[in-house]
């Protein structure tokens, strides 16, 4: 007896031994099994694609990371300093009222600067728009060089040339509207703020591609940047340390 013709005896039996509904459900089963290790291993051929051609997460305030809440940097109130070559670095977190003290700080020494450099976790939503806002009605250039997160990507938005440097981090996550104690002001309030900020892109010239990596991004967590996607997107115009390119922008400002 060959193995062949053994094998065709056990089937034989075997479909003798199990109803009609046994085979189906079993024959099922198998489909079923297949069909999820297919899906299985397409999914992961996807997110393995996916995550060459897009940014990465990560979570917000992880040990050793800069945006922790609790260290000093990201406590301190934004300070702004004029330094050479009309540089006013921008430096800490964006607080209700840091729109105003910006405001100040341009009306003061506004005619020396040429470029507003960010380095900050963000903050309040409807300053960081403000302080964009007036970076563009001034013909400011922006740059990025270390961290410009949450919020202040929408300032970086505002400059008429943004340049991210080879060590940018540049991330969003979602907004939501608190109060001035800190409470959530609920869903109706921050689909409000969201809305501002679509509006506020599209006015800057800045892919709205931007906001939905926003929108998807948990607010405990972070949607990074890679630095094409900055450019794919216009929501830089130039990276590494090439100098900034002039966009229509600035035609608009």
């Amino acid at each position: 007896m060959t193995a062949t013709h053994g094998m065709w005896q056990r089937t034989e039996q075997w479909l003798r031994d199990h109803s009609d509904d046994g085979v189906l459900r079993a024959l099922f089963a198998s489909l079923l099994a297949a069909a999820v290790t297919v899906l299985v291993l397409d999914y992961r051929e996807i997110s393995a694609r996916n995550s060459e051609q897009s940014g990465i997460t990560r979570p917000l305030g992880a040990p050793g990371d800069p945006l922790r809440r609790d260290s000093d940097g990201a406590r301190a109130k934004m300070a702004f300093d004029l330094v050479g070559d009309g540089r006013l670095m921008a430096t800490g977190t964006i607080e209700p009222g840091t729109a105003e003290l910006f405001a100040a700080e341009i009306a003061k020494r506004g005619s020396y600067v040429k470029t507003v450099v960010l380095s900050s976790p963000g903050g309040s939503v409807a300053d960081a728009l403000a302080m964009g806002r007036l970076i563009r009605k001034q013909g400011y250039a922006t740059e990025v060089e270390a961290i410009c997160v949450s919020s202040c990507p929408l300032v970086f938005a505002g400059g008429t040339e943004r340049r991210a440097g080879g060590k940018a981090e540049i991330g969003v996550h979602q907004v939501f509207a608190v109060s001035a104690t800190g409470a959530n002001l609920g869903m109706d309030s921050g689909q409000r703020v969201s809305a501002d900020c679509q509006k506020y892109l599209r006015e800057m010239g800045v892919d709205l591609e931007v906001w939905v990596r926003a929108m998807e991004t948990p607010k405990e967590r972070l949607y990074m940047f890679k630095p094409d996607e900055l450019l794919a997107f216009k929501l830089a115009t130039a990276t590494g340390r090439a100098r900034p390119a002039t966009t229509d922008a600035r035609a608009k400002s």
